[in-house]
């Protein structure tokens, strides 16, 4: 009861004038990038970071939680109509989604996807509610061994199951973590691996590093290797009614089910977001589509579009959940909501819960409603959101371009900071040249210094025993899971060659 007393204060902040117009822009603004193939909510995230710090805490957060919400409803859009995914969590919507449109159920694919995603959400929503206390309070009981270890599970499962390969994943990972640790150390307040460069005595800024790396490096890699070739896929138009039949709601709503129950346990585990769940509820539907008489798989079946829809939404508010519980981010965009936390100076984790409570359920309430926003803007509306292909790359880009270095001068005020932003922009362009992650960079320069920083009071609370990082049953368990992680993502991946060779 108390959770929901809770839920209603958070209901009257979020519900007032300026709260629900963060709300709104924040959908409107996830759909918008999410509709662009290439874009995502982690660079609108980004890009938003500077301004946001104009912005009540509260306010900025409920937006970037509308963004996050937002990119998945654009992205199945772009999946139906055009076969083109914005963003990997997108993929397992198109080979049915487009079967479906290209029979002529376009808006039944629409209104399938838009439904599934807001019965994903609403029960993750519901879930975070009365669960995110409860981790709050048993993350209370974490020590500095054990924000350890969660660091620590968090570099580990997230780098191996990110990419193909997982050394390709734990050398993001290293980059983030080198990167984290340029500037004066807190402990000692040496300065390390500056360079004897002044400019470096404050590391290097999250938020120009984020922009650089989603947002510049994206068009660099835009304007050097042309993706989007002419005439590559065919925007089919929908028409008819926008709704589902009785029949078809019936058909896909055992599908919205599992798919939801697939994804909400992915909410919490470091997975690198929602492209495994929607992929393992896809992979279900089609096993039990085989057994029917006449499979339906491949010529636009509504169950294989309806599951992973309602499965990447379920993750997404679960992973909200752990962020505001845990701390712990489980994609780049969760890392970089993370990042601004820390930028409003709020603290993350149990803490967030004791000194900051008002925000917290704001946040929560915020969830539910933008679930309603994002029903009403993308069932009718789908073809307007489409016409945003018409822009011209070049003026797409160029925008994007001038908005991050506008962004980065804003907030500090230096050229240094834009000469950093180009190297990373460069850097990031390199890593997607060689299919080397950016979620594992992010994620490392995010929770890296909370991993130093718990290590190290670890050991000298421990008179430097380093066996006081694996001496609580807690930290045990993060281990054991940790060890658990890599061994099943092993097991997958030597599965998959074994059966790509036979």
């Amino acid at each position: 009861m108390d959770a929901l007393a809770s839920l209603m204060e958070g209901f009257s902040h979020a519900l007032s004038l300026q709260n629900l117009l963060w709300v709104v822009v924040g959908c409107l603004l996830g759909t918008a990038v999410g509709v662009l193939p290439g874009l995502g909510s982690s660079m609108a995230v980004a890009l938003l970071l500077p301004v946001a710090f104009a912005l009540d805490p509260t306010a900025a957060l409920i937006m970037f939680s509308g963004i996050y919400f937002g990119g998945l409803f654009g992205d199945s859009t772009m999946a139906i109509l055009l076969n083109t995914p914005g963003q990997a969590s997108a993929i397992a919507s198109t080979f049915e989604g487009h079967a479906m449109a290209r029979a002529g159920r376009a808006p039944q694919a629409l209104a399938t996807a838009a439904i599934g995603a807001f019965i994903g959400g609403m029960v993750s929503s519901v879930l975070v509610v009365f669960l995110a206390p409860w981790l709050a309070g048993v993350s209370a009981s974490f020590g500095p061994a054990e924000f350890f270890a969660l660091a620590l599970f968090a570099f580990v499962a997230t780098s191996s199951v990110v990419t193909d390969s997982a050394v390709k994943g734990l050398l993001s990972l290293a980059l983030g973590l080198a990167i984290a640790v340029v500037g004066i150390d807190g402990v000692s307040g040496a300065p390390r691996f500056t360079m004897g460069s002044p400019l470096l005595f404050d590391g290097f800024s999250l938020v120009t590093v984020t922009v650089g790396m989603l947002a510049l490096g994206e068009v660099i890699y835009v304007a050097c290797i042309a993706r989007h070739a002419e005439g590559e896929s065919e925007l089919l138009r929908p028409a008819g009614r926008p709704w589902l039949s009785g029949a078809e709601f019936r058909e896909a709503l055992p599908a919205w089910l599992r798919g939801t129950a697939i994804g909400l346990p992915f909410g919490v585990i470091p997975a690198g977001g929602s492209e495994i769940p929607t992929f393992l509820a896809y992979g279900a539907e089609k096993r039990l589509d085989a057994r029917r008489a006449e499979p339906r798989f491949g010529k636009g079946a509504i169950r294989g579009l309806a599951a992973p829809e309602a499965a990447g939404n379920a993750t997404t508010g679960m992973s909200m959940g752990a962020l505001l519980a845990l701390g712990l981010p489980i994609s780049a965009t969760s890392a970089i909501i993370l990042s601004a936390f820390t930028q409003f100076g709020l603290p993350s984790g149990p803490l967030l819960f004791e000194k900051k409570p008002e925000l917290v359920w704001a946040l929560l309430a915020s969830f539910f409603i933008a679930m309603i926003v994002l029903l009403i803007i993308n069932m009718p509306f789908a073809m307007l959101w489409a016409k945003l292909l018409l822009i011209p790359e070049p003026y797409l880009y160029a925008g994007i371009t001038v908005f991050s270095a506008l962004g980065i001068y804003a907030s500090g005020s230096s050229i240094a900071d834009l000469l950093i932003l180009l190297v990373i922009g460069v850097v990031a362009f390199l890593m997607r040249t060689f299919d080397y992650p950016l979620a594992p960079l992010i994620i490392g320069m995010v929770l890296g210094p909370l991993a130093e920083t718990n290590m190290r009071d670890a050991i000298q609370s421990a008179d430097g025993d380093v066996s006081a990082l694996v001496s609580s049953p807690i930290a045990i368990v993060l281990y054991v899971l940790m060890a658990g992680a890599i061994a099943l993502t092993a097991y997958a991946k030597l599965s998959g060659r074994a059966g790509a060779r036979a």
